[in-house]
């Protein structure tokens, strides 16, 4: 996706330039620096957003709009820098001051350092006017739609279904393909709206996901490009990975080294593609959701949607934006975030089987195998496993494990692989950023 940068001061188009040239791998076509009223912006992109780029300069603003639920823009109105982050964080946004004090921004983490280790995330739905945070968007709990399962399911299915219309772009828009249902159901979905959809896969050889991407493949008919991957591929990519993804955090870089790969796979044949995150926390897939008492659940999939942001939504921002590629994320649109939160929790999980309403959504548009495929984790479908974890393990001792786990800020590194992914982040951006912006994945593992 594109990227943008700038900050309160006039004249500062070398610091600007010098921003976008960190981030230049997010806009590959285009790129702009341009003053306005006490600032200066830049913004690379992409030829597929040339048109909302475009549009945001001519307004005097530095940002894009690659669909309703995935935009940011930074505008300056009366010597304030003001910045509108979209509602669930699918486009990433990062500020912090400089040395004089002057408020700067930018698209990814690295092209702040230059200027401030003090970075700051901005939090998805507000807006900020460098000293005021107002929400623009907030998921509404506890107002329930009708009770009728298979209307809502029905209702869910067409709320999909155009929302994957709106954005798609036919013959130029891929989809990256797991095999699991919620890459599966917007992959289904797409390929109704285009002669013949591109569809990418990965993992290690005899990994589940490329079996049941093939399934799904050859059951919509899509042009199917599949990477088998092997430890060392996966071991070999960790330093760029990291680079890119602007973590440590021990699940998200399991997730993120074969949605890195299958990206660069994906971006040699189309500019623009689906993910299906999301679904997990709009529905109810996680297995640990199942043990939660109904009363509780709608409460812990807030939460977990509302970490989306600087987690699973940042490993699709970076993967994707790597390889100057646009990423639709069609579960976190705000408008199937409202709907979803209406739907009752009776009916996320019903008879001990999570995403039940949106299985019912999809009857009779997956394959049965699909349909009623169990839930697994990227890292684990992928065929990845503990395998970085045990790699890491035998390459940091105890020793070394308990001396450097304590990090400059107080931070803790939780195990082993965390420690092993965290050398590599301190060699790319060292040791003096404060950490606080960066998101923990639930569950994460803790050394024993």
């Amino acid at each position: 996706m594109a990227g943008i940068a700038g900050i309160a001061e006039e004249g500062a188009e070398t610091k600007v330039l010098g921003m976008l040239e960190k981030i230049r791998h997010r806009g590959k076509d285009g790129i702009e620096i341009f003053g306005r009223q006490n600032a200066t912006f830049g913004v690379v992109w992409n030829e597929s957003e040339t048109e909302s780029v475009t549009k945001h300069i001519a307004e005097g603003s530095a940002g894009y709009e690659n669909n309703p639920g995935n935009f940011v823009r930074v505008k300056s109105e009366d010597d304030t820098l003001i910045m509108v982050r979209d509602a669930t964080g699918v486009a990433p946004l990062y500020y912090g001051r400089d040395n004089n004090g002057k408020l700067c921004f930018a698209s990814e983490m690295k092209a702040l350092l230059p200027l401030t280790p003090a970075i700051t995330e901005m939090l998805p739905g507000y807006s900020f006017d460098g000293t005021l945070l107002t929400p623009f968007f907030k998921i509404s709990t506890g107002q329930h739609i009708h009770d009728d399962p298979g209307l809502i399911a029905s209702e869910l299915h067409q709320r999909l279904d155009e929302a994957v219309e709106r954005v798609i772009k036919p013959d130029q828009t891929g989809a990256w393909l797991s095999g699991g249902l919620d890459s599966s159901t917007i992959s289904a979905l797409a390929s109704k709206h285009t002669t013949r959809l591109k569809t990418f896969s990965a993992g290690l050889r005899d990994a589940s996901d490329l079996h049941f991407a093939r399934l799904m493949a050859e059951y919509i008919d899509s042009e199917h490009h599949e990477l088998i991957v092997t430890e060392k591929d996966l071991i070999k990519a960790l330093p760029d990975v990291i680079y890119h993804l602007e973590s440590f955090d021990a699940l998200l870089v399991r997730s993120a080294v074969t949605n890195y790969l299958v990206a660069r796979v994906a971006s040699d044949h189309v500019p623009e593609v689906f993910s299906g995150e999301g679904g997990d926390e709009l529905f109810a897939g996680y297995d640990y959701l199942r043990s939660l008492p109904h009363e509780d659940l709608e409460e812990e999939l807030l939460n977990i949607t509302s970490s989306l942001h600087n987690t699973a939504l940042q490993r699709v921002d970076r993967c994707s934006s790597a390889f100057g590629t646009v990423a639709h994320t069609i579960f976190t649109e705000p408008e199937i975030v409202e709907f979803a939160f209406s739907i009752p929790v009776e009916y996320k999980i019903k008879d001990a089987t999570g995403k039940w309403i949106l299985r019912k959504a999809m009857e009779g548009h997956l394959p049965d195998m699909i349909l009623n495929r169990h839930k697994a984790k990227f890292w684990e479908g992928t065929g990845v496993g503990d395998m970085l974890s045990e790699h890491a393990s035998r390459e940091i001792s105890d020793a070394e494990f308990n001396y450097e786990r304590l990090l400059p800020g107080g931070l803790i590194i939780n195990t082993k692989e965390e420690l092993y992914y965290y050398r590599f982040f301190r060699d790319h951006f060292g040791t003096e950023i404060d950490l606080s912006w960066m998101g923990r994945t639930k569950g994460s593992p803790v050394e024993p």
